[in-house]
């Protein structure tokens, strides 16, 4: 995840946390102590509690009463949950974002979905497979829309990730390239049909999801 001198710090904290809780390497249940998060970053309280609240709207994380913070587990449900809302929202991201879509942009879409073939491994998989996604909705134009998209992305990598660590095969994406097809052919239905049950797969997966975590 790439880093800016003007990235302010509590974004930098929670995007340091974020990663971690992504991968596994912050477990479901895991309690994060304000004290020591803010003593790691060379931080005040203030940034971490905001990095804090942000993590929680992600479902990164849960607040308890007098208890503090503790890293969220998910459920099946959850999985299904995401998985429904991002083939809504992507599907409404793309019908506004095809009339603006170049051959550029396109090309660059396609290059991602190779690198995806390539991958070495889930994480680089899960990166490349999030730039094509980005690359034909980003045109839309709807902030908030891409805003909440973005969020869905970090809940299904953290799905992804947890049913994936002990094995991984790439897998070659035949549904980026059917969409890609469709969108060089003018033809949004097909493309938008393709890209809702491409983002669904994951709600599909029987993955023993890790479930995943305490407390769900």
């Amino acid at each position: 995840m790439s880093r800016h001198k003007s990235e302010p710090l509590a974004a930098r904290i929670g995007r340091e946390l974020a990663d971690r809780i992504i991968s596994g390497q912050i477990g479901a249940g895991a309690r994060l102590r304000q004290d020591h998060v803010a003593e790691e970053f060379g931080a005040s309280h203030v940034p971490v509690r905001e990095a804090f609240r942000r993590l929680e709207a992600q479902g990164l994380v849960e607040s308890e009463p007098h208890r503090g913070v503790r890293v969220a587990g998910f459920s099946l449900e959850d999985v299904r949950e995401v998985a429904e809302m991002r083939a809504a929202l992507e599907v409404l991201a793309l019908r506004n974002a095809a009339p603006h879509l170049t051959k550029a942009i396109l090309d660059e879409a396609e290059d991602a979905t190779r690198a995806g073939d390539h991958a070495g491994d889930v994480h680089a998989w899960e990166d490349a497979n999030r730039a094509f996604h980005r690359l034909i909705i980003t045109p839309c134009g709807m902030p908030r829309l891409l805003r909440t998209i973005d969020d869905l992305h970090i809940a299904s990598a953290r799905f992804l990730f947890s049913g994936w660590r002990a094995e991984w095969e790439t897998p070659t994406d035949r549904d980026h390239r059917a969409i890609l097809a469709a969108l060089r052919a003018g033809d949004i239905d097909a493309a938008t049909a393709v890209l809702a049950r491409h983002v669904q797969w994951i709600g599909k997966k029987p993955e023993r999801p890790g479930a995943v975590g305490a407390g769900r």
